[in-house]
This record gives structure tokens, C-alpha cells and sequence, in this order.
């Protein structure tokens, strides 16, 4: 392996934490400026010129915490959780492309930490998977019964929520004919899959919102029931990481579903000046982060068991019939 292609690699793998981490920082800065907006309020404006400094002041604040670690928590894994949440946020990003190949030069250099993955849907389901553990591991280790009710409720919710995700990815996979990230953008080169798929991309929301635990269903926090469910416990530093791992899950669905459902980075002349496939991107990133923000101002908290009866009686079965009608559609136009 060359020195040239592991410098590579370290440059892109510091992009697209720094995407992360960036967009973690200025996202809560966003939510809260929308939120205002949406209740007739002004939002923060005080920290910095029109408020741009409030998420500096907010990590200021978060680190001069105090750290604590209940007497009853097994000390060990109450410390690895909120690792073990945010690391999947970091890495889930590593085969969604973020522009088309640019020659710099007279040297191809292709937008993406990894090259193209024949399995890249894969590895975003089975990375989004892992997330859940810290989640469980936060409520079990912190010796809380709220905590650790918490951290129950989360794990039934992705169990029941990541099937119908799951099955939202098996349209556009079935319409590109391949598990390739970039085979599934080149497919929507004429039409996005969101209106080849509009009941596959809705699911697609519905079960995204879920699987990061934002309102209407953030039943693993339920603040009114449970305090602050599996993170009850949690100060400082060690709560930051919980909450930096929550809005950067935000940020890589909205990747995701902006490369599953609507073109990822193509648009006009993309082909011409591929530098402004990462704008496209990043514009259709910024509008599915609108709509999670948006719903969670409209909509109130769903009653747990209703969360349950609506993942399993009513997205799964339409997830199902997602892919029948896409199946029939493929052999009637294929014949």
C-alpha cells in the first residue's frame, strides 16, 4: 500500500469527522434558531454576532461539568457507552459518496473514504445496528431503574424499526440492481428514487426518525416518564458524547437518505464542475435535517404501546407491500 493512498485516506477520514463534529456543533444551533421560528420566538442571538457562538458556549459549558459516576453503576461500562454510541455516528459515512470523481493534476480522486463497496448498503445497516448496544449498555451500567427501563424501550424500538428501514432500502436496491452506494446514485440520474419509491422513501423517514430516537418517538428519553431515560445519569463530558451521537445519527441518515432517495450529489452540470455534486449534496442533507426538526415541533410523543402497534402493524406490512409492487413494476417493464 503507498504512503500516497493511506495519506488519502487519513485526509478524508479527518472530512468527514470534521463534517460530523461540525455539523453535530451547528445542527443544535439550527434546530433551536427553526424551533423559535416555527413557536414565534427568536432563538439564541446573544453568544457571538446573530448567535453563532451559542454551540461554542454550550461545548464551553458541557466540558466545566462536573463528572459524575453513581456509587451502584458498574464504572467500567458506564464509561464505555457513550463510546460505543458515538463511534457508529463517526464510521457510517465511510461508503456514501460525496461528490463524483475530480482529476486534480492529471490524478483522479473519487469523494469518498472508501472506494466503491459493491455491499455499501450493507455496511450502513449493519453499522447503524450497533448503535443501540451503547444505548442498552448506558441504561443497564448507570444502576438506574429509569435508565435502565430506558435502555429497553430503545432496544424494542430498533428492533421493530430497522425492519422497516431495512426494507425501505430494498426498493431502490431492487431499481439499481446492485448493493453499490454509487450503482444506486447513477440509477437516478433521470428520476430520484423518492418518486419511483414515494411509500419506500416515506417509510424511509418514519423509520429514520425513529431509529435516532427524535420526537415523536423519543420514548427511550420520555423526559414526562422517565426523567432522561438511559442517560439519566450522565454529566458532562460523557453526556456530551450522547448528545453529539444523537445529532450526528441525524446528519448520516440525512446523508443516507439523501443518497438512497434523491440523487446523492447529482444535479445540473454536475458532470461539467463536479464540485458542485457536494453542494447538491449538501443542500438535500440540509432539507431532510428541516424536516426531522419540523416534525419534532409539530407532532407530540407517541404512547409507547401505539409506537410498538405502528412499527409492527402498519410499517412493516406496507414495507412488504413496498417491495411486491416494486418487484411487479421491474417485471412489467422489463417484459
Amino acid at each position: 500500500m503507498s504512503l500516497a493512498l493511506l495519506i488519502e485516506w487519513a485526509i478524508k477520514s479527518v472530512v468527514i469527522i470534521l463534517i460530523i463534529l461540525g455539523g453535530f456543533a451547528y445542527l443544535t444551533l439550527f434546530e433551536r434558531r427553526v424551533l423559535a421560528r416555527i413557536q414565534t420566538r427568536i432563538g439564541p442571538n446573544r453568544a457571538g454576532p446573530w448567535g453563532l457562538l451559542q454551540p461554542v458556549a454550550d461545548g464551553i459549558k458541557l466540558i466545566f461539568n462536573e463528572e459524575l459516576i453513581p456509587a451502584q453503576a458498574d464504572k467500567v461500562l458506564f464509561l464505555l457507552a457513550p463510546v460505543i454510541t458515538v463511534v457508529p455516528a463517526l464510521i457510517i459515512l465511510a461508503v456514501i459518496p460525496l461528490g463524483p470523481e475530480v482529476t486534480i493534476f492529471g490524478r483522479s480522486y473519487y469523494l469518498g473514504l472508501a472506494s466503491n463497496v459493491n455491499v455499501g448498503v450493507l455496511y450502513i445497516l449493519a453499522v447503524a445496528s450497533i448503535a443501540v448496544y451503547g444505548i442498552v449498555i448506558a441504561g443497564w451500567a448507570s444502576g438506574n431503574k429509569y435508565a435502565l427501563m430506558g435502555g429497553v424501550r430503545s432496544t424494542a424500538q430498533m428492533v421493530s424499526y430497522e425492519l422497516a428501514l431495512a426494507l425501505a432500502f430494498v426498493g431502490p436496491i431492487m431499481l439499481a440492481g446492485s448493493m453499490s452506494v454509487d450503482t444506486i446514485i447513477e440509477g437516478q440520474r433521470q428520476l430520484w428514487y423518492a418518486i419511483l419509491q414515494p411509500l419506500g422513501f416515506l417509510i424511509f423517514v418514519i423509520a429514520s426518525v425513529a431509529e435516532v430516537n427524535r420526537s415523536p418517538f423519543d420514548m427511550p428519553e420520555a423526559e414526562q416518564e422517565l426523567v432522561a431515560g438511559y442517560h439519566a445519569e450522565y454529566s458532562g463530558m460523557k453526556f456530551a458524547l450522547f448528545f453529539m451521537a444523537e445529532y450526528g445519527k441525524m446528519i448520516a441518515v440525512s446523508f443516507i437518505g439523501a443518497t438512497m432517495f434523491l440523487g446523492g450529489y447529482l444535479g445540473p452540470f454536475v458532470d461539467r464542475w463536479p464540485l458542485l455534486g457536494p453542494i447538491y449534496l449538501f443542500i438535500k442533507v440540509v432539507a431532510l435535517l428541516f424536516l426531522m426538526v419540523w416534525l419534532r415541533a409539530t407532532y407530540p410523543r407517541f404512547r409507547y404501546d401505539h409506537l410498538m402497534a405502528f412499527g409492527w402493524k402498519i410499517l412493516l406490512p406496507l414495507g412488504l407491500l413496498n417491495v411486491v409492487v416494486t418487484g411487479v413494476f421491474i417485471v412489467l417493464v422489463g417484459g
